[in-house]
């Protein structure tokens, strides 16, 4: 499951002012599922959510869909520990992800809806407004999957 390498140089550009940001590259500080970090995690999602767009030739925004899913999960803090006062992790962290995306980025609505949603069906009134959302959800959940039971490997490098 590779990006051609045209696509992998589309990807890493759109990536490059996400990736490059101090706060986002704090997430590697934040554990996810199994021993994945936050930013593991959320580069694996946006990596296979623009393979999988793209293999399927789905007319989506390129650019949205690897932002939004960068940002996804973008919630900052260690959802394992008791007590916290965030609320049940799986239903608020969106909105904490959007809060802190708008701070540190500009966001278009594709990208907002993509943080927002990507957590349909478990949040049932959220739900997704574009393919690239739709996209993002259904690659969470197999990454998630894969990432707790020890089945996810490393996205592929570009060279």
């Amino acid at each position: 499951m590779r990006l051609t390498q045209e696509e992998r140089d589309y990807f890493d550009t759109c990536a490059k002012e996400i990736l490059s940001s101090e706060a986002v590259q704090s997430m590697r500080g934040f554990v996810q599922h199994g021993r994945v970090s936050c930013l593991e995690h959320s580069l694996a999602v946006a990596y296979y959510s623009y393979w999988l767009c793209r293999r399927l030739h789905l007319r989506v925004d390129g650019r949205s869909l690897i932002r939004g899913a960068l940002l996804h999960d973008f919630f900052l803090y260690d959802w394992h520990k008791a007590g916290r006062q965030y609320g049940l992790h799986g239903f608020t962290h969106p909105t904490t992800a959007l809060r802190n995306a708008r701070r540190h980025f500009s966001l278009n609505p594709r990208e907002e809806d993509i943080i927002e949603n990507h957590m349909w069906p478990l949040t049932i009134r959220r739900l997704p407004r574009c393919r690239e959302t739709f996209a993002v959800c259904a690659v969470d959940k197999w990454r998630s999957l894969a990432e707790t039971f020890r089945l996810a490997r490393p996205i592929p490098s570009s060279r």
